[in-house]
């Protein structure tokens, strides 16, 4: 099994693509500490290697965050044994289906809700995903869209940059309704 890396924009981040599916279809899943990864063997594999500190499950990569103590000389070898380890032992990415989040928008904004979701799937998400992260709908209130950054994207230092110039400027462009974009935590 040949497993590439990939920098990202973020220099804590590598993305680890295993040449298979990793969640697929399924969506992604972003665990921030390792008591968060009980139902993904994959995830808990790879927070048991000192010095992960976030690990992001995408459709076919793997994003890992390391601490500020840790090189990636020393951590990038033991992460490509483990996710090799996981994948040639046939084991489930994901124990069971990824809790739901609530989206907070009118039922009268549904429409425009829609079109936020399709212009984020169509031109953000594939752009946000080569760099090894995702960015999620979170709600839509007063003309502001509030949206979450996960993987490699959490905690780039461009990320807000990229909320604020890229994403707000193309939404307002298409969708008059669009005031802001803000980035939340939850």
């Amino acid at each position: 099994m040949f497993i590439e890396t990939e920098s990202t924009p973020n220099p804590a981040t590598l993305k680890f693509l295993p040449g298979r599916e990793v969640m697929g279809a399924a969506g992604t899943a972003d665990f921030v500490a390792g008591e968060d990864a009980a139902r993904s063997p994959l995830a808990a594999r790879l927070f048991a290697l000192p010095g992960v500190a976030r690990v992001f499950l995408g459709a076919d990569f793997v994003t890992i965050t390391k601490t500020d103590e840790t090189d990636w000389q020393a951590l990038r070898p033991q992460v490509l044994g483990a996710v090799m380890e996981h994948f040639l032992a046939g084991l489930p990415v994901i124990e069971g289906l990824e809790e739901a989040l609530a989206e907070d928008f009118e039922p009268a904004d549904a429409e425009t809700v829609a079109q936020i979701k399709e212009l984020l799937d169509s031109r953000v998400r594939p752009a946000v995903a080569g760099d090894g992260g995702d960015i999620v709908f979170r709600g839509f209130r007063d003309g502001i869209v509030k949206l979450k950054m996960q993987g490699a994207c959490s905690g780039c230092p461009s990320s807000r940059a990229t909320l604020k110039h890229g994403v707000e400027n193309m939404l307002r462009h298409y969708i008059p309704e669009v005031l802001a974009v803000e980035q939340v935590e939850a």
